[in-house]
C-alpha cells in the first residue's frame, strides 16, 4: 500500500512538473527579446513593444544596454532575438559569418554633424578632433562626407571613439571639437549651448542608412510567423509615430528634457523603413570607399524584406 501511494505521489509530481513545464515554453514562445539603446533612433521598436501586445498578446521583451559592444555580443550569440543596431556592425557580423538578417530601417535621417561654436565651415574642420561613437557606423561616414565637401579626407582631422553620453560633456570641455552621434546626444550639444549644427545628415547622404531592425537567423526559421508579425507591425508603428506621440515614447524611455527631444525629433522621421537594394548598395559603396569593409556583405546576403 506504501509503494502504491508512493508510486501516485511520484506520478502527480511528474505530472505537475509536465504542465509547469508546458506553461513556461509556450510564455517563453510568446515574447520576443529586442536589444536596444536609449536613443531616439530605436523609438519605433519601442511604440511597437505597446502596439504588438495590446494587438495580438504577443510580447515584446526589451533589453536595454548601455554600449554596443554590449548589444552586438547579445545578438551574436543569441541571446536576443534582434536589435535595433548600428547598421555598419551588423554587417560586419554577417561577414564574420554570424546568422542574422536586417529586416527593416531604425529610421530616417536624424543624424547630424555638430561643431564647436568656433567653427564655421568644413575648411574650418581641419586639424581638429572629433568624436564617433563606433568606426562601424554611418557617423564615420558623415564625417567622411562632410569633410570631402572641403576636400579634406579623415586623416586630415583626429578622430576618437567615445559613449554617445560623453560628447556634450568633451565638447563643452574642449577635450573634442565636435562630433557626429545618435540622437539626442547631437541635440543635447546644441541645447546647451556648447555647439551647433554643421550639416544635417540629409545635406550630406540622401536617404541615409544609420540603424537597423535585425533578427537572428535562428530566430526566424523556428518562428516563421512571429517574425512575419513583428516586422508587420514594427513597420506599422514607425508609419503612425507621429511626433507627439515619438516624444511620448521618447519621454518614456530616454529620460531626456523636453528642450533636448523637440530639437532632436525635428531631424528625424520613422515613417517607410523598408530597406532597398538602391540605399543599401549607396551604403556599402560608402562603406568600401571609406574603408570601413573590403567585403561587406551584399544586399540578398544581408537583407530581408519579402516578410
Amino acid at each position: 500500500m506504501k509503494r502504491k501511494t508512493t508510486a501516485l505521489l511520484l506520478a502527480l509530481v511528474l505530472g505537475a512538473s509536465a504542465v509547469s513545464c508546458g506553461n513556461s515554453g509556450k510564455a517563453e514562445g510568446n515574447t520576443i527579446k529586442i536589444a536596444y539603446l536609449p536613443i531616439t533612433h530605436s523609438l519605433a521598436v519601442l511604440k511597437e513593444a505597446e502596439d504588438l501586445e495590446a494587438q495580438t498578446g504577443m510580447k515584446v521583451e526589451l533589453v536595454k544596454y548601455g554600449s554596443w559592444t554590449e548589444l552586438l555580443d547579445a545578438l551574436n550569440t543569441n541571446r536576443v532575438d534582434g536589435a535595433s543596431v548600428l547598421i555598419e556592425l551588423a554587417m560586419k557580423s554577417k561577414q564574420e559569418g554570424i546568422g542574422i538578417k536586417a529586416v527593416a530601417l531604425g529610421h530616417r535621417d536624424g543624424n547630424v554633424v555638430v561643431v564647436s561654436n568656433d567653427i564655421n565651415s568644413a575648411v574650418d574642420m581641419k586639424g581638429k578632433t572629433f568624436a564617433i561613437p563606433h568606426r562601424q557606423s554611418s557617423h564615420h561616414i558623415l564625417l567622411n562626407d562632410a569633410l570631402a565637401t572641403a576636400g579634406l579626407k579623415i586623416d586630415d582631422v583626429n578622430i576618437t571613439e567615445l559613449a554617445p553620453t560623453e560628447m556634450p560633456s568633451a565638447l563643452a570641455s574642449g577635450q573634442i571639437d565636435g562630433y557626429c552621434v545618435a540622437e539626442p546626444f547631437g541635440a543635447m550639444g546644441v541645447s546647451l549651448g556648447v555647439g551647433k549644427v554643421l550639416y544635417n545628415s540629409e545635406e550630406l547622404w540622401e536617404d541615409s542608412i544609420c540603424c537597423g531592425l535585425v533578427l537572428t537567423d535562428k530566430f526566424i526559421a523556428e518562428r516563421p510567423e512571429d517574425a512575419k508579425n513583428f516586422v508587420s507591425s514594427y513597420k506599422a508603428a514607425g508609419n503612425s509615430l507621429t511626433q507627439e506621440e515619438a516624444k511620448k515614447v521618447a519621454a518614456k524611455y530616454l529620460s531626456q528634457s523636453e528642450e533636448v527631444l523637440d530639437i532632436s525629433l525635428k531631424w528625424i522621421s520613422y515613417n517607410d523603413l523598408d530597406i532597398t537594394e538602391d540605399t543599401y548598395n549607396k551604403l556599402v559603396d560608402k562603406v568600401k570607399e571609406y574603408g570601413l569593409s573590403d567585403n561587406p556583405p551584399t544586399y540578398t546576403e544581408f537583407v530581408k524584406n519579402d516578410f
